[in-house]
């Protein structure tokens, strides 16, 4: 039985390094048995709001509750985590090294090979358990440290680029993976730039822009709020620019266009009626991609400083 029903929460968390405000203000929480969002552009302060939920550096102010309480060496226990830079023992076999990992975690020797071998089975790396950690290829590796950030069973679960350099067969299998933590009750926090991975994965998410938080909450709430914003269009002849369209691009045999902040997408319309030598053939209001709602408020955070 959990203490609470959040496995993190963190209130008006802020960190100045010299004169660069990193992270300000930014609160949140993620709960037991799903997997979180946590998006922004590079520099946005994702790595600083992790380290300091990590307690690897201290805030200036705010507070983290993590796990029913404050961060302690018995909290550290039931945490796994995947830095986006990373790596293992090179000249030790996976085997012995994950089997290492495993004991510093306070699993038994037994307990911990037996784990090993499960969780190796369960992304396919069985095969490769006495080969050295440099004899493997990137994907292997990244596979490999899937486990061993996992193999204790953590309660609360951070990885940061987690798909970075696997093929669409492994990106399933840690998928897979990943959802077997989440299913038995763990929490997940995703730090990615792909977007379709956080639409397909996440219930929630927050979007840190400039060290603010500048989008929170649900997901599907998020995007029913954009809704208005995009329309899916097929054309004959190219529209080059359109008035009241912030970006277009060519999807599944039509144009995608995101539009400006208040514009309908009536008035696109008849700016493409309008357009000399083109004939609209189909034009229907669309649900906009996470990507496309990305964009829209990094851009406006960008030209008018405004947090929405």
């Amino acid at each position: 039985m959990k203490p609470s029903e959040f496995a993190l929460r963190v209130e008006n968390l802020s960190k100045t390094y010299a004169s660069v405000e990193a992270v300000k203000n930014v609160s949140f929480d993620v709960q037991y048995g799903e997997i979180f969002g946590l998006l922004g552009p590079n520099g946005a302060g994702k790595t600083t709001t992790i380290r300091m939920v990590l307690d690897i550096i201290k805030p200036d102010s705010g507070n983290v509750m993590i796990l029913g309480g404050t961060m302690s060496e018995k909290a550290k226990e039931r945490i796994g985590y995947l830095p986006e830079e990373r790596g293992l023992y090179e000249d030790m076999t996976l085997l012995d090294t994950l089997v290492f990992l495993g004991q510093l975690k306070g699993l038994s020797r037994n307990e911990a090979r037996q784990r090993v071998e499960k969780y190796l089975r369960e992304v396919e790396l069985w095969e490769a358990h006495e080969r050295k950690i440099e004899e493997l290829s990137r994907g292997m590796n990244q596979k490999a440290q899937f486990v061993a950030a996992t193999l204790h069973e953590p309660d609360l679960i951070i990885i940061d680029e987690p798909f970075s350099g696997l093929d669409p067969v492994n990106t399933r299998l840690v998928k897979q993976f990943l959802y077997r933590m989440r299913d038995r009750g763990a929490a997940i926090i995703m730090s990615t730039h792909q977007m379709h991975q956080v639409e397909e994965m996440c219930q929630r998410i927050l979007l840190i822009d400039h060290g603010e938080s500048v989008l929170y909450g649900d997901l599907e709430k998020i995007r029913q709020r954009f809704t208005s914003n995009a329309v899916q269009v097929e054309l004959a002849g190219e529209p080059g620019q359109v008035e009241g369209v912030e970006s277009l691009k060519l999807e599944n045999g039509g144009y995608h266009m995101l539009l400006k902040e208040g514009v309908r997408p009536e008035q696109v319309l008849k700016a493409l009626v309008n357009l000399p030598d083109i004939t609209v053939k189909r034009f229907e209001q669309v649900e906009p991609s996470l990507e496309d709602i990305f964009v829209q408020v990094v851009s406006r955070q960008q030209a008018q400083g405004e947090v929405v």
